[in-house]
């Protein structure tokens, strides 16, 4: 049997006032979602892990069904594995964000989507200037880069500074969520020198980016992922244009395939993610396929951009891989957070999800959206990994409306 998980990232959503008070998915047309909403399951879970923020990284371990909170210590580690960025017992990394400050308030978290071939030219300029032994920075992709720090040479116990993410303080004062804590100093200082390193650069001054600030957040050591094909027997593969995502993957021992022309934001190549799952399909058991465009239009508060990814991905997506796959699997589709437009940042309600295939009796519902959320006969999950690890082990999947 083949298994089928598809992340649309933050697209849970409140009813939004310029879609006539409903939701992005729920104004969206989606046939092929409806069609699997009819043969299968929906239901909701809590797919953030108690005592967590939602995050990416957190959310995603849980729809990979991995109950994070015994190893996960921040986001950072994920993102440098996927870059090959070897990561040491006694070294700590942050991620390194491009941002855009004026007067104090950040503008940007994402020095408006940067572009990596002018972020590694400044990637390059913060090393000339702020490297050291056991200080180093690494480039990424577009905003998101990598600061990792040697533990034994600056020992302060830097997984406990309290760190924001940039995109939830938007339009916010920066100097009311600078990181806090023991050794918050060395990172403050990095982040002012490095501010006044990029306000001199020529791409800032000539106005070739708005890059003139980095917020350094999400720090973490070294987690240790039991590999996906020892936690469930089965061969898998990965997609995602994110950094995060395919570190993930990395350190699960999944295969992350290079898939041409995505690019985690709205003109991401949709129908190549959908040809490269079912090629990869006729090799592996399982495949996941992330998409990113549905919690960034979130971020930006652009409802019509979210409904238009939600429209792409049910159409070059989740239709072909249906539509070619046969009889015999099992597809799951959830957002791993909600991302409204209206706060432009994630929150830790609960999502919806969809479950279908061979194995998954049906309960008879027509659509897949938020109004699962409010119904008391529905099935609630209140841990997203046990919902994954049923969806993944057992050969006829019973559903309740308990909670797990």
């Amino acid at each position: 049997m083949k298994y089928i998980i598809i992340c649309l990232d933050g697209m849970s959503d409140h009813p939004v006032k310029e879609l006539g008070d409903l939701t992005p998915v729920q104004v969206a047309s989606t046939p092929h979602m409806d069609l699997l909403a009819k043969r299968g399951v929906v239901g909701s879970m809590q797919n953030t892990p108690l005592g967590f923020k939602a995050g990416s990284d957190v959310c995603n371990l849980s729809l990979l069904g991995y109950d994070c909170r015994s190893f996960h210590s921040g986001r950072a580690p994920y993102e440098a594995a996927s870059i090959g960025i070897e990561q040491k017992e006694n070294e700590i990394v942050f991620r390194c964000n491009f941002v855009n400050i004026e007067d104090g308030t950040l503008v940007d978290f994402s020095a408006d989507h940067i572009p990596s071939e002018k972020s590694s030219i400044l990637i390059d300029n913060l090393n000339e200037e702020l490297s050291s032994e056991g200080i180093n920075f690494y480039a990424g992709v577009g905003y998101r880069h990598i600061l990792k720090i040697n533990n034994d040479i600056f020992p302060h116990d830097f997984l406990k500074i309290q760190c924001t993410p940039p995109h939830d303080i938007m339009g916010k004062n920066s100097l009311d969520y600078l990181p806090n804590g023991d050794g918050s100093h060395l990172i403050r200082d990095l982040m002012q020198k490095a501010q006044d390193i990029l306000k001199q650069n020529p791409l800032y001054q000539n106005k070739e980016t708005t890059a003139n600030s980095i917020w350094l957040w999400g720090q973490g050591s070294l987690p240790q992922i039991k590999p996906f094909s020892e936690k469930f027997s089965l061969s898998g593969s990965l997609i995602s244009a994110v950094d995060l995502v395919k570190g993930i993957g990395k350190l699960a021992k999944l295969e992350v395939l290079d898939v041409p022309g995505i690019t985690g934001y709205y003109d991401t190549d949709y129908e190549a993610k959908g040809l490269y799952a079912l090629k990869s399909l006729k090799e592996k058991d399982f495949i996941f396929v992330h998409v990113e465009a549905t919690d960034e239009a979130g971020h930006n508060g652009d409802p019509i951009e979210k409904v238009r990814a939600i429209e792409n991905v049910d159409k070059k997506i989740i239709g072909p891989i249906i539509d070619n796959i046969g009889d015999d699997y099992r597809v799951l589709i959830a957002p791993d957070h909600p991302t409204p437009v209206a706060l432009r940042t994630h929150t830790e309600e609960y999502v919806p999800f969809l479950m279908a295939g061979k194995g998954i009796p049906k309960d008879g519902r027509f659509s897949y959206d938020e109004n699962i959320l409010k119904e008391k006969s529905a099935p609630v999950y209140d841990h997203g990994f046990a919902l994954i690890n049923t969806f993944l082990t057992s050969t006829d999947v019973e559903i309740d409306s308990q909670p797990s």
